[in-house]
């Protein structure tokens, strides 16, 4: 089971369904990964039970906005991301069938895998990658070449991202490899910057 939000029954969603997964992946932009990735738990129980890509597809978008802004708001900026939400759920519903998972399980090689990815709103190169490796690292869908597809995500112990984090002790090191790239990218900088 994934360890991504602290909550059980939130992780236990993500790593159950794969709509959860990818739009916790959505979200994770701007806001702590954990709150991110507790979102689509919420959004779940705020739709009354369920996470329907056909049914967050056809909502009207106010009403979708309105679910997201309730307090505690799903996102700090819940008017785009649950715009980003349904054009996500849009894509499921109309090229996948309403499957999520069959954005990877159709693809025959890392580098297909990739393209699909691509393909879905709000995804650029780096998001991409980091889902990506997620999936190979904990959910075992390797198609061949998927990691170098990934990039240095798909590097095995790299703690480089999501795609790493299976324990609190994963998470600490991430979170120190996040700092001192962040740390290598201000010392970088130009004086006066």
């Amino acid at each position: 089971m994934l360890w991504l939000t602290g909550d059980p029954e939130a992780d236990t969603l993500l790593s159950e369904n794969p709509l959860a997964l990818l739009l916790g992946m959505v979200l994770d932009q701007q806001i702590p990964m954990e709150r991110a990735f507790a979102a689509p738990f919420a959004l779940k129980e705020r739709l009354g039970g369920t996470l329907d890509p056909a049914a967050i597809s056809a909502m009207d978008p106010d009403a979708l906005v309105e679910v997201f802004s309730a307090k505690p708001a799903l996102h700090r900026f819940p008017k785009s991301m649950s715009g980003r939400v349904q054009e996500v759920c849009t894509t499921v519903a109309t090229d996948h069938g309403g499957d999520a998972a069959a954005i990877w399980s159709s693809a025959p090689d890392g580098k297909a895998l990739l393209k699909n990815l691509k393909a879905l709103p709000g995804f650029g190169d780096q998001k991409a990658k980091i889902f990506l490796a997620l999936l190979g690292k904990q959910f075992g869908v390797r198609p061949p070449g998927w990691e170098q597809a990934a990039g240095p995500y798909g590097e095995p112990g790299s703690f480089r991202s999501v795609a790493d984090i299976d324990s609190p002790e994963a998470l600490i090191k991430v979170r120190q490899f996040k700092q001192k790239m962040k740390s290598e990218a201000r010392a970088a900088l130009p004086a006066g910057s």
